[in-house]
């Protein structure tokens, strides 16, 4: 039997942080200890029973996240194992830092998903916000592995200076997507903004709807069909991530750069 959370009616604004609240973090606590966990709703420090009803068991590593999430904020943050399911719309910095287990969002999220991961699978069903898979202001590095899976759309600098891994978006983006990019694979299936691959050194970005503007400092090298993509398609598959039959025989032109930072990125623009 999952841990059940179930947010109570609140009518603040100030946004709930949960962070210690994790499957692998209270695996083995009872439910009363549990609910006194510490939580902070703006700089007040609380307990989680103060806001949430728990039930079920937290043995199993399975928690429900219930209610209207969208004020609160690092759920699933730092989590080890275990999957976390948010029933609804969930807050910012959800899988912030993860190093393993699954999150699912049903709803929409803020920003800062899997923000500095390291490993596990985020999916979120809906919208999510900036700044996906990134590196906080200062640090050098985003994500270093794992999978972030968006099913709408999202918003600018997707996988800021992201060392490794996969974020895949099934919608539309905004700006400087893979921005100070240093490696691992961006997909974006719906149409883009502008400033791509700014300062990126390698990687990939593949852009699979409208194609966007280049910076000038990418240069085309040709078109081909990678042999690759097939794989990572029919990964997307298997994680119910919807992929279009029609992209495993179409061609890409690759484009490389951003010959400011060394020319070694990937840009991959679907062509009929």
């Amino acid at each position: 039997m999952p841990l059940r959370l179930t947010l109570r009616h609140r009518n603040s604004s100030v946004p709930l942080e949960v962070e210690e609240i994790t499957p692998d973090a209270v695996r083995g606590k009872s439910l009363s200890e549990i609910e006194k966990l510490e939580v902070f709703e703006g700089n007040v420090k609380s307990r989680l029973a103060d806001y949430f009803t728990v039930s079920g068991n937290a043995s199993d590593e399975i928690h429900e996240w219930e209610g209207d999430l969208s004020g609160v904020h690092w759920i699933g943050a730092k989590m080890q194992s275990g999957k976390v399911v948010v029933s609804g719309n969930g807050g910012r910095h959800i899988g912030s830092e993860m190093r393993g287990g699954e999150i699912h969002v049903l709803g929409n999220a803020g920003d800062w998903v899997g923000g500095e991961m390291h490993g596990g699978l985020i999916h979120v069903r809906g919208k999510a916000g900036h700044l996906i898979g990134a590196a906080y202001r200062g640090s050098a590095k985003g994500m270093t592995k794992g999978t972030i899976l968006i099913g709408g759309d999202a918003g600018n600098e997707i996988g800021h200076s992201m060392r490794r891994g996969l974020i895949a978006i099934g919608g539309n983006i905004g700006d400087l997507a893979g921005i100070n990019m240093l490696a691992g694979s961006i997909f974006v299936f719906g149409e883009s903004g502008i400033r791509h691959g700014a300062g990126m050194k390698r990687g990939t970005i593949a852009f699979l709807g409208k194609a966007p503007p280049l910076l000038p400092t990418f240069r085309r090298a040709c078109r081909y069909r990678p042999e690759i993509l097939p794989l990572i398609y029919r990964y997307l598959g298997r994680l119910d991530f919807s992929v279009s039959d029609e992209l495993l025989t179409c061609g890409y032109e690759l484009h490389n750069g951003d010959f400011l930072a060394g020319g070694r990125g990937e840009m991959l623009i679907r062509v009929a």
